[in-house]
């Protein structure tokens, strides 16, 4: 199956952030994003960023245009929010962002009336219906698609670092669960979705569309889920592995680490060198192990089984790409996952507000609320 690649400028950065619908006072969320769309989607239509809605009615997604930067993308989220925040504020409605919302149940959500949605919920029944789940998307331009899967299957040992500094789904419908990220293992069960297989070329992934399409197991390749894929329409590579950041801070800090290992893998294979990876068992086991501990993870980190502490890896990788980051103008960003390092991922400091309150999850809520609002470290009012 024959699948073009779009033009798209080396190293450049496109975001989407899957947003919340709250009440301010219950913290519950609630479906009205059908009428907040249409004026949001008209008001976005001249402007870099767009307002879309979701799968389900209490869900919006913001996304940029492509950046040219880190700073230039998000710059375009910020602009989003704001706009948002003009309908949501007099209309009484709270924001929020995590890989699930604490105490929300599934059977209180309606699916937002397309089509695609309810095709989906239809082929996929119980678990469908409880993906009460919310993420983030980074795109980063590649600019020949001879290095989309070399660079996928290098990238893909490092999801389990970004999804573990992104973990924020400790709760779900109202039960601690024991995972710093429970919406990693809940949207691996749709169809299509989890880790990328291992294929080495295009032509491999064009065959792999092609056994898909003519079984009928999907209709394109946007029906691809994996949590990092080719975005042919964009000239993408795509990274859907990570939770919905909790804060503007945390969503420019995992799009700069993004942005920074595509460019140093396309460097590696500008310079003729082999890209490293690692046995698909590994990357299973990975992925488990963040999606359980998070930052205290002890993950897989070559092909000889060599394990190291998540949080130790990561600190490695911000000396090692510090340069290239600098050149890609994404310095400040990049560095600012040492703050996470050092206050915590956003299911930690979950965690930690629930404890403070005796377990009160409506106040983990107001937690996540102020935090989307100003930004880690918002005080209680």
């Amino acid at each position: 199956m024959k699948q073009e690649f779009a033009d798209s400028p080396r190293s450049s950065v496109g975001l989407e952030w899957e947003i919340m619908l709250a009440d301010p006072d219950s913290g519950d969320l609630v479906g009205r994003a059908p009428e907040l769309l249409e004026a949001l989607e008209e008001e976005s239509a001249p402007e870099r960023h767009t307002v879309t809605g979701e799968l389900l009615t209490n869900t919006i997604e913001v996304t940029s245009g492509v950046g040219d930067s880190v700073e230039h993308a998000i710059g375009d989220i910020a602009a989003a929010i704001a706009a948002v925040r003009a309908t949501t504020d007099p209309a009484g409605i709270e924001l929020l962002s995590a890989g699930s919302h604490p105490f929300a149940q599934w059977f209180d959500q309606q699916v937002t009336d397309k089509s695609r949605y309810h095709q989906l919920i239809e082929r996929t029944q119980w678990w469908g219906r409880n993906m009460m789940i919310w993420g983030i998307h980074v795109h980063i331009g590649v600019e020949s698609r001879d290095k989309v899967m070399p660079i996928i299957g290098a990238l893909t040992a490092f999801l389990p670092h970004l999804q573990a500094l992104a973990s924020s789904s400790p709760y779900w419908a109202g039960e601690r669960t024991g995972y710093a990220s429970n919406r990693a293992l809940v949207f691996q069960q749709l169809p299509t979705a989890g880790l990328p297989w291992a294929l080495d070329s295009w032509g491999d992934y064009e065959r792999y569309l092609d056994d898909m399409v003519r079984t009928g197991v999907m209709a394109d390749a946007t029906e691809v889920r994996w949590d990092i894929r080719p975005a042919p329409r964009w000239g993408t590579i795509e990274v859907r592995a990570c939770d919905g950041l909790s804060t503007l801070t945390e969503l420019s800090s995992i799009a700069a680490i993004t942005q920074v290992l595509v460019e140093h893998f396309s460097r590696l294979l500008d310079a003729g060198e082999t890209l490293p990876t690692l046995p698909p068992w590994y990357h299973r086991e990975n992925k488990w192990r963040a999606a359980r501990y998070g930052m205290d993870a002890r993950l897989i980190v070559d092909a000889a089984g060599t394990q190291q502490l998540v949080h130790e890896h990561v600190a490695e990788m911000l000396d090692e790409l510090a340069p290239t980051a600098s050149d890609l103008g994404c310095a400040t960003e990049f560095a600012a996952a040492r703050t996470i390092l050092d206050s915590g991922a956003s299911y930690q400091r979950q965690l930690r507000v629930a404890e403070a309150a005796d377990g009160d999850l409506r106040e983990v809520v107001q937690h996540l609320i102020r935090e989307f609002r100003s930004g880690p470290g918002a005080p209680v009012i």
